[in-house]
């Protein structure tokens, strides 16, 4: 049975970055209150759709294994703000890198970069796939009401994307484990959907809406428990995780997430403060930055946990392979971004704020 690796990666993080005093200037907040609740410093706004950024990202990722999209079997999307209901946008990238495969969309939320990660897994172990590309991208920043400092802080743009590919050799993905709590489905949403009278734009709700303190406890509770399974399983003692990358939420989370799995702090890699939260896309980007730092190095045991809506959870441990620079580098770029991440979202935010 072949094992299954990440073998390529890249990221695509729009240009147009949205400081803390830049959110100061319409919403009732400040620098120091938003670094002490969350860790975030600011957050990428995107000028093009989601699927531009995830196509991006995926053309960086298939350079740096040096693999062609004609030889992609399965392209795997997470996202929660796709571009379009139908078609799925994991057929837009199909389409941008040429490939002639299964391609699908999948919501899981945050969790679901790791859900797809996980089901490429299975896809090569099986002996279906060969070569899998596994994307998570966000365009979240669309979805806010500006007036809500509790989740207008939060959140910010970005793709990230690997390719997982099938190996003999003693590394790749070593388990996986995946769940879902619908008790607490209520807890984080963004109400667009059947449940709402088109006729009437009252009930056009589909901004974010979140209960803090719930998801903060139920996501560390939820990511120690599956990490906690996943690692038993794999029968690795604890001290041999070389690093933990998480879902970027909250810099807090993390935090008391790594003490209570008796971790050191140093073992968790955070960059939260660059990117906010981009939901499925945090953790791809994570390993392209880890990778990036020399942080994430050749052979190393590294866990990966996250917690979403739904509330899904989900958790991935890896052995890495011997390789940690690309093969190749894309010349492929957005479009040119000619607008300020304020100028942006001004249309958005003198909406809800005056209103």
């Amino acid at each position: 049975m072949h094992n299954a690796k990440i073998t390529g990666w890249g990221k695509c993080v729009p240009p147009a970055i949205l400081t803390n005093d830049d959110l100061a200037t319409f919403i009732d907040t400040s620098d120091e209150w938003i670094k002490t609740r969350t860790g975030i410093h600011q957050r990428h706004v995107s000028h093009v759709e989601t699927s531009e950024l995830a196509s991006l990202a995926a053309k960086r990722a298939l350079a740096a294994a040096n693999v062609e999209g004609s030889e992609i079997d399965m392209i795997i999307l997470a996202t929660a703000s796709p571009d379009t209901l139908i078609p799925n946008i994991a057929s837009t990238v199909q389409a941008n890198i040429g490939a002639t495969c299964g391609a699908f969309d999948i919501n899981a939320a945050c969790s679901g970069f790791l859900y797809g990660l996980g089901l490429a897994n299975s896809q090569i172990k099986s002996g279906q796939s060969k070569k899998v590309l596994v994307i998570g991208a966000e365009r979240l920043t669309f979805f806010l009401d500006w007036s809500r400092r509790d989740t207008a802080v939060l959140f910010g743009d970005g793709a990230g994307a690997v390719v997982v590919e099938a190996t003999e050799q003693d590394c790749g993905i070593l388990g996986y484990e995946l769940n879902n709590d619908p008790a607490g489905r209520e807890f984080l949403k963004a109400g667009f959907g059947t449940t709402m009278d088109r006729f009437d734009t009252a009930s056009l709700d589909f901004h974010i809406q979140f209960d803090g303190q719930e998801i903060f406890k139920r996501a560390i509770n939820g990511m120690k428990n599956l990490s906690t399974q996943v690692i038993d399983m794999c029968n690795l003692p604890i001290d041999q995780i070389d690093l933990v990358i998480p879902h970027q939420a909250n810099e807090r989370i993390i935090d008391t997430l790594i003490s209570k799995m008796k971790l050191p702090k140093d073992k968790a890699f955070v960059n939260i403060a660059n990117y906010g939260n981009t939901s499925a896309a945090t953790i791809p980007i994570a390993i392209c930055d880890a990778l990036e730092q020399g942080i994430l190095k050749p052979n190393q045991n590294i866990l990966s946990c996250a917690f979403g809506a739904g509330l899904t959870s989900a958790a991935v441990l890896m052995k890495w392979g011997d390789r940690v620079t690309p093969l190749k580098e894309s010349d492929a770029e957005l479009p040119e971004c000619n607008q300020t991440a304020l100028e942006l979202v001004k249309r958005a935010a003198d909406h809800f704020c005056d209103s």
